[in-house]
């Protein structure tokens, strides 16, 4: 974590101060209820809060010094104040200060889908090597961004920054921040259509991640994709794909029980191991093979980053229940593009009894949100699937779109989770395999959790 005398924080956020204290601040918070001491208090301003109104308190939890806006009233006295114009502008430029000081190699992630399993992907790859601080959870936007780099250990050499977006304008601003390296865009699917209302529309903002790229760096991103293809002429590029066109593209995928094996052009007979389950994951693994290679990690350990990455929970997790029976925990997020690949997850993975898919709401999509969902049970021709559940109004939409496949027998629509679970229970056989799957507002973690008991 960032650790600097009272002067340099006053320096690096253009500050002022009434007092001249000589002590040393270890850490940042914006949250009273989390100081530890030594800490620096950061008091953001929301629609519903101000975090001015909780200063006393950080000091008395042990902060050692706070920021001040210059327009809020009462500022604390005889307290160690830094009066700054804007406490959310302040976070941001001490970020990108201390950045600036310790300057690790940064390579920032974006894209629609994909994103923290790549970042995992990357930063296993390149903890092989060096030094790594990465994203944790998901402190990815114009607040958590900063955060995750003042948390950065001095000593650190690779900096893996995941990158979110709502809407405009805000990963320019992030991308400014960090000043990456590498950047990457890992596709561009239909998550935030309600904002941005078009797919040309959010290709554009993800491309926001090349306007704080440094001139000497490199933009990685899906060269199939058409609205990213020769978009960017100014920086050196490198793309990944399913398409021999692209700088790097798996030559066989082989779909396990456990995870996914893969080669790919350019490292001759070398097969790559991702504990990790889908095709579409290769994708993001072909990322980490890009940058662990920019950066110069040795082949071997690149395939030994990738064989032993430790993944984000509820991202096509694996989870036996106490029966035998197998589930697929992917409830973290969903959209069509997601929605896809894991049913051809589903349809690739063999020696199962049954295989049942328990799919739910997919959340803020816009004015085409009833479409998406009937095209995802389109998807289910051919795909082997022995009965599907849906779960929330929109899933019905799910169930709508497969009647032209399956048997109405074999499709069941919810509304109530407990009553899916509990016919969901009936039917499983410990043979089975079960994939679970929705937006995360759905909470369908529940059903897995039931299941996992037996």
């Amino acid at each position: 974590m960032i650790k600097r005398m009272f002067s340099s924080i006053q320096h690096m956020v253009a500050g002022t101060s009434h007092m001249d204290a000589d002590i040393e601040i270890k850490g940042v918070t914006t949250d009273s209820r989390n100081v530890a001491k030594g800490n620096l208090f950061i008091p953001l301003i929301g629609e519903k809060f101000n975090g001015h109104e909780f200063v006393e308190k950080a000091f008395a939890n042990g902060a050692a010094a706070a920021l001040w806006a210059k327009g809020e009233p009462n500022p604390p006295k005889g307290k160690p104040i830094i009066f700054v114009e804007d406490t959310l502008v302040a976070l941001q430029k001490l970020a990108e200060s201390y950045l600036r000081e310790v300057n690790p190699k940064v390579v920032a992630i974006t894209g629609s889908n994909g994103k923290t399993t790549t970042k995992d992907l990357v930063d296993s790859v390149l903890s092989t090597t060096y030094h790594v601080h990465k994203t944790e959870g998901n402190f990815n936007n114009h607040i958590g961004l900063p955060l995750t780099v003042l948390n950065m250990p001095p000593h650190t050499e690779a900096a893996v920054l995941e990158m979110g977006m709502s809407g405009r304008g805000e990963i320019e601003l992030l991308s400014q921040i960090a000043k990456p390296d590498i950047a990457v865009i890992t596709n561009i699917g239909e998550a935030h259509l309600m904002d941005l209302g078009s797919r040309e529309a959010i290709a554009e903002a993800k491309l926001e991640i090349v306007r704080g790229l440094k001139e000497d760096g490199v933009f990685i991103y899906h060269g199939d994709e058409e609205l990213l293809r020769n978009k960017i002429h100014s920086f050196y590029t490198k793309t990944f794909g399913e398409s021999k066109q692209n700088d790097i593209y798996p030559i066989s995928i082989t779909q396990t029980e456990n995870g996914t094996e893969f080669v790919c052009n350019g490292f001759k007979n070398q097969k790559f191991f991702i504990p990790i389950l889908g095709r579409h994951n290769v994708m993001n693994a072909l990322v980490a093979v890009l940058a662990g290679q920019l950066l110069n990690v040795a082949p071997e350990n690149i395939e030994k980053g990738l064989k032993n990455v430790e993944m984000s929970s509820m991202r096509l997790e694996m989870v036996k229940a106490d029966s035998g029976l197998t589930i697929i925990n992917d409830a973290y997020n969903a959209s069509p593009t997601s929605m896809k690949a894991a049913i051809q997850l589903v349809r690739d993975m063999t020696g199962f009894s049954q295989k049942i898919l328990v799919l739910g709401d997919m959340l803020e999509l816009g004015e085409q949100e009833i479409s998406f969902h009937i095209e995802v049970g389109k998807t289910l021709e051919d795909a082997g699937i022995d009965h599907l559940f849906t779960y929330g109004e929109l899933g019905k939409e799910i169930a709508n779109g497969a009647k032209d496949f399956m048997d109405e027998s074999r499709i069941h629509v919810f509304l109530d989770k407990q009553k899916l679970i509990e016919t969901l229970r009936k039917m499983v056989t410990p043979n089975d395999l079960v994939l679970v799957k929705a937006s995360r507002g759905m909470k369908l973690e529940e059903v897995v959790h039931a299941l996992a008991k037996g």
